[in-house]
């Protein structure tokens, strides 16, 4: 399916639209290959490029493992039930798409603070059925779980993925996001999945780490690169699959890709919510 256009009123401007401030969304959407974005997220882009030669290929692995994330949640564990928060600037391979193509009876809501993503979104599930999009923002788990649409298609008491991909390390440790996660969390019935995946600076020196982080600074979201252990403690409570919080490109790779000659700037695992006479791992 072709990347929808960016959208605009009939003046060809849309006022939800910043042109001049680069956009993480759109950032993310340029190295992926995207079309949907504006000469100052290339711009950002193409600086971040300059520090970090292999995010592109770490934004495509990144992706890859969301593929695979949820091909296992559907076609293994049988998940139903998706909560894609931070989803981003639709691309190939969205999350409905793959689960869906496993089990047309996949549910899936889409949530994002970005009037953009929202606005790509419902454009592109306008036809689509157990799908829907809601402008909302992660660091307000409360008005998440709250959500009359979210709770009319999601079934909160029956197990759900919880797909929170590369978007942990937009909030900020003054923001507390393990108490955000750990909400979340708490709103899931047993059974439930949690799929992280997050920058790191774990394999950086340290002045290309802020060389990159400045570029965010002047972005509509800063960044907060974590260690191995920081992502690790998202996990807390649950058992995780294996192989565990390992490179994203490591995450269960299909045994037809080519190993890796680089190592990425994220880590992603999924893990399980015990059942009640389960224990933790």
């Amino acid at each position: 399916m072709r990347e929808p256009s960016l959208m605009s009123d009939h003046n060809g401007t849309n006022p939800y639209i910043d042109t001049n401030t680069p956009n993480v969304a759109r950032i993310y959407n340029y190295l992926l290959g995207g079309r949907d974005n504006f000469a100052s997220d290339r711009a950002a882009a193409e600086q971040i490029i300059k520090v970090v030669p292999h995010v592109r290929r770490t934004a495509r692995e990144n992706r890859s493992f969301l593929r695979r994330a949820v091909t296992q949640l559907t076609a293994k564990a049988g998940i139903r039930q998706f909560i894609d928060i931070g989803t981003g600037l639709p691309s190939k391979g969205n999350v409905h798409e793959i689960a869906q193509a496993i089990n047309p009876d996949a549910r899936v809501t889409y949530i994002d603070n970005d009037p953009t993503a929202i606005v790509h979104a419902r454009a592109m599930l306008a036809r689509g059925e157990g799908v829907i999009a809601i402008l909302d923002d992660l660091r307000d788990p409360d008005s998440i779980l709250s959500q009359p649409r979210l709770n009319a298609l999601i079934d909160l008491d029956r197990p759900v993925a919880l797909l929170l991909v590369a978007v942990l390390h937009f909030i900020e440790d003054k923001e507390d996001p393990y108490a955000i996660v750990s909400r979340l969390l708490a709103a899931l019935a047993p059974g439930s999945y949690l799929v992280v995946s997050h920058a790191t600076a774990d394999h950086l020196p340290s002045e290309r780490t802020d060389q990159a982080l400045q570029v965010y600074e002047a972005s509509s979201t800063r960044a907060t690169p974590r260690t191995y252990r920081q992502i690790l403690r998202f996990f807390e409570g649950l058992r995780l699959v294996e192989p565990g919080l390992v490179d994203v490109r490591d995450w269960r790779p299909d045994r037809d890709e080519p190993s890796a000659d680089v190592i990425t700037t994220c880590y992603g695992g999924s893990a399980q919510k015990p059942l009640p006479w389960e224990g933790t791992a």
